[in-house]
């Protein structure tokens, strides 16, 4: 068995092996979570410093921040459901046999190269806008691989079960978002 730390790292070089080792390895969840909470820490530490001059409102701060921090655990729990949805009903091939814990956890580790984004207070801004714009990038080609692998699909399925998760899961948050609270 891969140690954690080389375990991300392989995972972050897209090694397709390490994500069929986490998708066997059921004690992997724990490890899954430490790299979304780790990557949670790292954009909100790059916001927090990248902002630390800014002429906003300390409530409006606070809150850009907590949202920001919130992004990888929602994106992973919610993209890893829908994709896990999506992957098991609709483009599921003849050798997709998965679990949602599965998914889970392949994806969990897909958020690695996050963890860069703790740099987004680079100067001058464009460099640090640069490093935030390809790490997002990178998660989204190795959540393909995480999904392909956890669902044992073609690359092209990945890709489409991946972009209708996607598609799913903002229509959920902008529902969220313009729907009236009750009170």
């Amino acid at each position: 068995m891969t140690s954690f730390p080389l375990r991300v790292w392989r995972a972050a070089l897209l090694h397709a092996d390490t994500y069929e080792e986490v998708e066997a390895d059921r004690s992997s969840i724990g490890q899954a979570t430490v790299v979304i909470v780790a990557a949670c820490v790292a954009i909100g530490a790059g916001h927090w410093i990248q902002t630390g001059v800014a002429e906003l409102p300390a409530n409006q701060r606070l809150f850009q921040l907590a949202l920001l921090i919130l992004e990888p655990l929602v994106l992973w729990i919610g993209g890893s459901a829908f994709s896990f949805m999506v992957g098991a009903t609709f483009f599921k091939g003849p050798e997709t046999e998965t679990d949602f814990l599965e998914v889970l956890r392949t994806t969990g580790f897909a958020f690695g190269p996050s963890l860069l984004r703790v740099l987004a207070f680079v100067q001058p801004p464009m460099v640090g806008l640069g490093i935030d714009i390809a790490a997002r990038l990178w998660v989204t080609v190795a959540v393909v691989i995480a999904v392909r692998q956890a669902l044992d699909f073609t690359t092209l399925r990945a890709i489409g079960t991946y972009g209708v998760a996607s598609v799913l899961l903002w229509l959920l948050l902008w529902g969220l978002y313009i729907t009236p609270l009750p009170f």
